[in-house]
């Protein structure tokens, strides 16, 4: 899953900011996916410059909001009805679409889970037409080549993957017909000067000319 994808769906719910939004990932994905914070900060200033999501305002404390464009909106929801990330390994988008969808409030989950058995259904079915078809020697007296083998198992491999993608979809119908949505959680980024190094016993302060107990420059809070 990408980053992108993950944020402009988080954004369907409404406007939000950068913190909310990079612990709303980690949480909504079950934490599958723990992304560096700036990286989250990152996406959001080229989701800014490509128009998908705009200024919103500030929280009370002045936090900036951000919130989807229709161009944003549009991208997220086709994300969420099933359209994989570019390179993207399909399993892995499937789960954390899945996930994400399950945790969003007002989102169809069971369409969502619907859409994906149906993809996994069409790749078991492609992975057997091709292990039947690489399992074909054209001479029956005659073994399969070593490359016509690797292809079988190749296919092979792919069906088990859309087996087991199958059985965990079915076991998550159950969940997506009850309710694991949850409202966003309105965590703030830690704030203020960090906590000063101990001072040693043997460490006397000097005076200076421009008052300072050491002649350091003294640090200025940070918000």
């Amino acid at each position: 899953m990408a980053v992108r994808d993950a944020l402009l769906t988080l954004l369907t719910m409404g406007p939000a900011y950068g913190f909310q939004l990079h612990g709303g990932v980690e949480a909504r994905t079950g934490g599958r996916r723990q992304v560096n914070v700036g990286q989250t900060y990152a996406t959001l200033d080229r989701l800014t410059a490509q128009k998908l999501i705009t200024p919103a305002g500030t929280t009370d404390d002045g936090l900036p909001l951000h919130a989807l464009t229709p161009a944003g909106e549009t991208a997220a929801l086709a994300w969420l009805g099933g359209v994989d990330a570019a390179g993207a390994d399909p399993w892995d988008e499937t789960v954390d679409r899945v996930l994400i969808a399950l945790s969003l409030p007002g989102v169809d989950a069971e369409s969502t889970v619907d859409g994906e058995l149906a993809r996994w259904r069409g790749r078991l079915a492609a992975a057997e037409a091709n292990a039947a078809v690489a399992g074909v020697s054209p001479d029956p007296d005659t073994p399969l080549a070593p490359e016509a083998e690797l292809a079988v198992q190749a296919a092979h491999a792919d069906a088990a993957k859309a087996r087991a993608a199958l059985e965990w979809l079915g076991g998550v119908s159950a969940v997506a017909a009850s309710s694991s949505a949850f409202a966003p959680k309105a965590t703030r980024p830690r704030r203020g000067r960090r906590p000063a190094a101990p001072r040693r016993a043997d460490d006397e302060p000097t005076s200076s000319a421009d008052g300072g107990r050491d002649g350091s420059a003294q640090p200025s809070a940070r918000a």
